[in-house]
């Protein structure tokens, strides 16, 4: 069988049986051809020698070492498939190191920047509940813009009888996610004004019903992009630069403040929707460079 249709068939499996996204298959469909077209027998036949040899052209070809990691678990994972099948006795990936993948450590907003933010947008009940929601759940801008009406806590009249939202995150997987009495009181102040900004027609107003966000876009609400915008906007207004706030910068801001007040490591990963808890570990090197200045400003020693 060729290496394409293997491929094809891996990535069959890994949509039927992983779940994997039509965004995560395109990448893997992409790396194992690039590895293909590499090794002179095809990618089903390829030794060990070859597939450093791949990993080295990438490194030749400029792609940055969090590039090669990623291409390089494709790989291991296409060979595991051949083994599970019966096509391959051996792994050619498994004496191989790839490279390390640098974490850079991100450009936390202090809590001083966020609360200028959210007075910034005091006045603008639509920008304070977009806010509260990145800040005071830590949500991704998909997972935010696309929230529909039935996500959100339930509420009796004018009261939330319940205080959590459930998201819908990466590989389709729902969380819940608890709001604060500052969220829930800019998610009242949202719906209470969210009428107005329903577009006209029936068929517009109908896409944009369901969302917590409507727009009179094809996709019926706020996009990725216009939210983007608004957050450069805001910041702009608040006196920050406006390339330090954007949805993913206010996510880590949640994640990093609520290390610093105390979470443990565990609960920020469940709250995040990280499968990884070395994805969240990130964030423990903003808390060891503040701890570390602590200790040179704090400590008995560091006075001698």
């Amino acid at each position: 069988m060729t290496d394409r249709a293997r491929i094809e068939a891996f990535l069959e499996m890994m949509s039927a049986e992983r779940g994997a996204s039509a965004n995560t298959l395109d990448a893997y469909g992409r790396d194992l051809l690039d590895a293909s077209e590499h090794c002179s027998g095809g990618l089903c036949d390829a030794t060990g020698a070859e597939i450093s040899g791949w990993l080295q052209d990438l490194a030749r070809r400029g792609m940055a070492a969090s590039t090669q990691a990623r291409k390089l678990s494709a790989v291991r994972r296409f060979f595991r498939f051949l083994f599970e099948e019966g096509d391959r006795k051996d792994d050619p990936t498994a004496q191989i190191d790839g490279p390390a993948p640098a974490r850079d450590v991100p450009d936390v907003l202090s809590r001083e920047d966020v609360a200028r933010l959210l007075d910034a947008c005091a006045d603008d009940p639509r920008m304070r509940c977009l806010l509260e929601l990145l800040y005071g759940a830590g949500l991704r801008a998909t997972e935010l813009v696309s929230l529909k009406l039935g996500q959100l806590p339930r509420r009796k009249g004018q009261r939330w009888t319940t205080r959590d939202i459930i998201v819908r995150g990466k590989g389709g997987k729902d969380r819940l996610c608890p709001l604060g009495r500052p969220a829930l009181a800019a998610l009242s102040d949202w719906l209470a004004v969210r009428e107005d900004y329903l577009p006209e027609g029936s068929l517009a107003r109908g896409r944009a019903e369901p969302f917590l966000f409507p727009s009179r876009g094809k996709a019926g609400h706020l996009t990725r992009r216009r939210l983007g915008q608004m957050l450069e906007a805001l910041a702009v207004a608040a006196g920050l630069r406006s390339d330090r706030v954007h949805p993913h910068a206010l996510r880590h801001a949640y994640a990093t403040h609520l290390l610093m007040g105390g979470a443990d490591l565990r609960s920020v990963q469940t709250l995040l929707g990280h499968a990884d808890i070395a994805t969240t570990q990130i964030y423990t090197h903003v808390l060891t460079d503040e701890l570390a200045e602590l200790l040179e400003t704090a400590h008995p020693l560091a006075q001698s």
